[in-house]
């Protein structure tokens, strides 16, 4: 059974619908991306499925279990748990202060231990900085610590939205490298990625979203053979 269902689902902003009954399915275990270009509705998805945005139709399952009207925090106890885009860090706190606000939930605090060690072998870059101020740090230290603080939530699911935005290159193939280690782990993920080849090339399944609607699905090696991702997204 998938570990996250999402059924006819449609939502938007005050009068204007951005979704259009949108259906896919989360694997446990396996990475799925989601891509589309800009304004197709990627980070309106993440956001209704994690009850930032209320859904206008459709439904969302966890496990099964009918989760669309839950509030957010109830779903992060649940296990999941969003990276969003911008990193949205505590600036004035320290790397350390952030990681712990990471840990809130019972089940995050029960293992904080063991997931900081976790965090710190992923990031050792982290643990170097552990006392310095998050928004000292640079543009690709601030998107590791966005990871390491949802890691520190004992996410059963990942969100991560445009994870490599504004990263140099060399920093994107690095945060690649610690995805496609989460992947290996076994962790459950949603990948909403501009850097379309990257994300296909680390990915097992993925939907192509235009619109607010699915346009194309499928294992994301076919999908990145589709002539329609190539010419419009990967640029052959």
């Amino acid at each position: 059974m998938a570990m996250l269902e999402v059924h006819s689902l449609s939502s938007g902003y005050g009068e204007v619908q951005i979704l259009w009954d949108l259906s896919f399915r989360l694997e446990p275990g396996r990475l799925t991306t989601l891509i589309g270009a800009n304004g197709s509705g990627k980070t309106t998805t993440l956001r209704t499925v994690m009850g930032l945005i209320r859904p206008w139709r459709g439904a969302v399952f966890f496990d099964g279990q009918d989760i669309t009207m839950l509030p957010p925090y109830r779903k992060a106890a649940m296990g999941l748990i969003m990276v969003p885009e911008g990193r949205q860090l505590f600036a004035d706190m320290t790397v350390m202060e952030n990681l712990e606000m990471g840990a809130v939930t019972g089940r995050a605090r029960v293992r904080f231990r063991q997931n900081l060690e976790r965090v710190f072998n992923l990031f050792p870059r982290l643990k170097e900085r552990r006392n310095q101020k998050a928004g000292t740090l640079s543009g690709g230290e601030q998107q590791m610590l966005a990871i390491a603080r949802a890691l520190m939530a004992e996410p059963r699911i990942l969100f991560l939205d445009e994870p490599s935005l504004g990263l140099s290159p060399l920093l994107v193939l690095n945060l690649f490298e610690i995805i496609r280690r989460l992947k290996a782990e076994g962790l459950t993920m949603l990948l909403v990625e501009q850097n379309v080849h990257l994300a296909l090339a680390i990915s097992d399944y993925a939907y192509v979203l235009s619109s607010g609607r699915i346009e194309l699905e499928g294992p994301a090696r076919e999908v990145a053979r589709d002539d329609r991702v190539r010419k419009a997204y990967l640029g052959l």
